[in-house]
């Protein structure tokens, strides 16, 4: 039978059986993230509850006043089909964690899980904002000088230019939030910034962006080589795009870090002149490698969901729930819907 949580409200819940790495890497970064943060929010680990608290115990956290516990029989894993998990595991851990949330037991949820079976489960369980019929997934990427945040990073494949619109408007809230960045900047990744470059979802879409005037701080077109420049803040595409554009620098990082290490342990001269970087490299290192951002969040629905990779580590995971305690602390949801209502007024968008 599935347990409660003796009304813990605000609280943090994490899916602690979708990871990849197993339970006990969700526990160490539950330890991690309650050690480092003072004021992080309560966190519930949904899951098997004995096997959680036999792991809890082994790392420290037994008694612990900001840990508790909620049981699940079920786990989704990475080959279950998202519609076929909704209906037949209806006591997965991800399912569990998300209707916390739905009902007010949690203020947000965190799951390493099968993306397909988050997403539907996110907007089936919580519902999209008013005003909004899709939602968006927000991955935070190193550019100089920073990062920008691109979304939709997978969650909406197939998108119209009213959906895109609303990414511009969640990111850019997002950022502000993530950055403290009052008037992020908001370019549409395109493949030219001249006007009319680009498809027929990127064309309407730049109109209708236009039009918000000052209710965002919208750039224009951008092209991919500027993502990575100090020029924008948030990069707004389809989730197609927007996933092929994530996979490929997390990539693209690892294959950097892996050829600068060879390069530089390749002979002793070599060695003896790694010594003397041996700093810098580990900062850039650190900087690029994908974990050190933690999750990506699911915008654009009636409560904080995070989207944790399968293979995210304890450090990784540990960054998710600072995050998610920080969604909670400003009550992100809030502010987004009223600036929907705003853009969906000056693009003239009926509600369908």
């Amino acid at each position: 039978m599935s347990g409660s949580i003796d009304g813990v409200h605000g609280c943090i819940a994490v899916d602690a059986m979708g990871s990849d790495l197993g339970p006990s890497e969700v526990v160490a970064a539950a330890k991690l993230a309650l050690d480092e943060f003072p004021d992080l929010s309560p966190l519930t680990l949904v899951g098997d509850e004995a096997l959680l608290r036999q792991l809890a115990q082994e790392a420290g956290l037994a008694g612990h006043p900001k840990l508790a516990f909620f049981h699940a029989s079920e786990v989704v894993t990475m080959g279950d089909k998202p519609l076929l998990a909704l209906k037949r595991k209806k006591d997965s851990s991800m399912a569990r964690a998300i209707e916390l949330v739905k009902n007010g037991e949690a203020g947000a949820a965190i799951s390493c899980g099968n993306t397909g079976c988050l997403v539907g489960a996110g907007i089936l369980k919580l519902r999209t904002l008013d005003g909004m019929d899709r939602a968006a997934l927000a991955a935070v990427i190193p550019r100089a000088n920073g990062h920008f945040v691109i979304l939709d990073a997978g969650a909406n494949p197939e998108a119209r230019p009213d959906h895109l619109v609303h990414n511009a408007i969640v990111g850019s809230h997002y950022y502000r939030l993530v950055f403290g960045v009052e008037r992020p900047r908001i370019g549409l990744l395109t493949i030219g910034t001249e006007e009319g470059k680009g498809n027929t979802l990127v064309t309407e879409t730049h109109e209708m962006l236009k039009r918000l005037g000052d209710l965002i701080h919208y750039l224009g077109p951008v092209e991919g080589f500027q993502l990575f420049a100090d020029e924008v803040d948030v990069v707004v595409c389809d989730g197609f795009v927007g996933n092929i554009c994530l996979k490929s620098w997390e990539s693209l990082a690892k294959f950097f870090v892996t050829e600068l290490k060879a390069g530089l342990l390749a002979n002793p001269i070599r060695k003896t002149g790694a010594l003397l970087v041996r700093g810098a490299f580990t900062e850039l290192r650190d900087r690029v490698k994908p974990e050190r951002y933690g999750g990506a969040p699911l915008l654009g629905l009636r409560g904080n969901l995070i989207k944790a990779h399968g293979s995210a580590n304890r450090q990784a995971l540990k960054n998710a729930i600072y995050d998610a305690s920080e969604m909670i602390k400003t009550n992100l949801t809030r502010h987004i819907e009223a600036d929907i209502a705003r853009a969906n007024d000056l693009i003239g968008l009926v509600a369908r």
